[in-house]
């Protein structure tokens, strides 16, 4: 038996130490930072937990949270379904297919600064298309003072620009189908909604994991989008926790609670995203 030459692991082993390293130090300095207390001239004091308990314990960070979950769920449910219906009314063969892909993947290629400040001009009451549109209707749409409206606005921002990655990789799962499945199907006298749910759904498992769980990371990490659409407000109804975590570090320079603020973080994206990877596979394991 021919022994497999794993020599190939070695030029590997400088990028896996490279990234290592960058994502280590900035980790252990925030685990320094979340645990003492400074006040300039680079002299810490221990704290030990206090700045966890603070945080743990804040209305505010609650309250960022809440807002956080909120968005991340409705943008979840928008865009899943979403993804997958565009992805099914696509071509599968022919110039089309090309044309639309090109069409769909455009709004991934925009940096997130620029969707914010498209969204920002879109969206004004008094110049912005979309503002002077609905208010011309008879809508009362301001989203710079109405809470509603700034999440109206921010979550079809969020929906424009990231249903795209949902569709491509429904997309791909679709395409990897072979036809023999839908010939059977077609012999069995299977109806549209029976093939979605017997052939097409359980073949764009997998892919449909992904995309749940990059859109969740995605989306409960956004920061630039919402912070160039609305700073976070009117007051605080779309300061989500990136947002609020930002403000914690460099808007009151409170470094002790805005460390801790971002290991919880972490932990809560890195808990919840390991729920969501846990159910929907399941079955897979069972």
């Amino acid at each position: 038996m021919k022994t497999p030459n794993q020599k190939a692991w070695w030029l590997v082993v400088p990028v896996v130490l490279l990234v290592a390293f960058n994502a280590l130090i900035p980790l252990m300095t925030v685990i320094n930072y979340s645990v003492q207390e400074t006040f300039g001239e680079n002299v810490f004091f221990f704290e030990g937990v206090k700045w966890f308990q603070a945080v743990l314990h804040s209305e505010r960070f609650h309250n960022s949270l809440q807002r956080q979950l909120l968005f991340t769920g409705i943008i979840l449910a928008i865009e899943v379904p979403l993804g997958v219906a565009i992805a099914l009314a696509m071509p599968r063969r022919g110039p089309w297919v090309s044309v639309c892909l090109v069409l769909v993947a455009m709004p991934l290629l925009i940096p997130w600064n620029v969707v914010g400040a498209m969204w920002n001009l879109l969206a004004l009451p008094d110049i912005g298309l979309l503002g002077r549109t609905l208010n011309a209707v008879g809508i009362d749409y301001n989203y710079t003072r109405q809470p509603f409206a700034a999440w109206a606005t921010l979550i079809a921002m969020d929906v424009w620009h990231w249903t795209s990655l949902v569709v491509l990789l429904a997309y791909a799962g679709l395409s990897a189908i072979p036809d023999a499945y839908y010939q059977a199907a077609k012999i069995d006298g299977a109806s549209s909604g029976a093939v979605f749910r017997y052939i097409q759904l359980p073949k764009m498992k997998r892919v449909l994991t992904i995309a749940v769980l990059l859109r969740f990371m995605d989306s409960f990490m956004i920061y630039t989008e919402p912070i160039v659409l609305t700073g976070g407000g009117p007051g605080n109804a779309t300061t989500l926790l990136s947002i609020d975590l930002v403000k914690v570090a460099l808007g009151q320079f409170d470094l002790g609670p805005a460390a801790a603020m971002s290991l919880i973080y972490f932990l809560i994206v890195l808990l919840l995203s390991w729920i969501f990877y846990t159910v929907m596979t399941k079955d897979e394991a069972e």
